[in-house]
């Protein structure tokens, strides 16, 4: 009997998707299926305060139809998503794990570093929603980077050697800042691809939602 997919709700966007990337198929050992929820694009998801009823209607109906389709559980393209974990799960037919952020609140005892793609618009709020706490330390990338060009700027293109290093460079100053810390997590969907480099210079356990979504599949059975 063939594995039941796991539905993966991505923004409508239109830059390159690496492998390791939760927007590529080749990042997963288990069967996925996507579906886009057509005009929510990086702009309404990375933002401090968005029309949270706005892009939660977009997912709801998104969730439905991927449910309909056999998704045994849904995941999302982008970590700040996280803002709609509660209301999502109480929406959708099947379970929901929307953001590496929700990692964080099983790590007791960790000193746990947010790696995210945007740091003045990832709000105590959005960790409230998946049971973290409020004060963990935050990095962004930079705001006129290459990681920022394709990533929130919808770029068409991928300038992966820059974007490994702006992301080092993140790890660092956030290690930097807080040289408690002993775990990373990385909010942003499109960083797993530099997740051996950020272990490798840092010698830091870093997770992803690669990570997130490997045990979720499996506690789906």
């Amino acid at each position: 009997m063939s594995m039941k997919p796991l539905g993966i709700l991505m923004l409508d966007t239109r830059f390159p998707r690496i492998e390791g990337d939760i927007g590529n198929p080749a990042s997963f050992d288990f069967p996925v299926i996507f579906r886009t929820m057509r005009g929510i694009g990086p702009e309404d998801a990375v933002a401090a305060h968005p029309d949270r009823s706005r892009v939660l209607a977009a997912l709801k109906a998104n969730a439905e139809a991927l449910a309909a389709e056999g998704a045994v559980g849904l995941s999302t393209s982008c970590g700040f998503l996280a803002l709609y974990q509660q209301e999502l799960e109480a929406l959708s037919p099947v379970p929901v794990a929307t953001s590496a952020l929700l990692l964080i609140k099983g790590l007791p005892g960790r000193r746990v570093g947010v790696l995210t793609a945007s740091a003045e618009n990832l709000t105590p709020a959005h960790l409230a929603a998946v049971g973290a706490p409020g004060g963990t330390p935050v990095q962004g990338l930079p705001r006129d980077g290459a990681f920022a060009a394709t990533f929130l700027r919808n770029g068409t293109t991928l300038d992966r050697d820059a974007v490994e290093r702006e992301t080092v460079q993140a790890g660092r100053s956030l290690i930097a800042r807080h040289p408690g810390i002993d775990t990373i997590v990385l909010e942003c969907t499109n960083l797993p691809p530099y997740k051996p480099a950020l272990e490798q210079a840092l010698g830091l356990q870093v997770l992803d939602v690669l990570d997130l979504l490997r045990d979720f599949r499996k506690r789906l059975g």
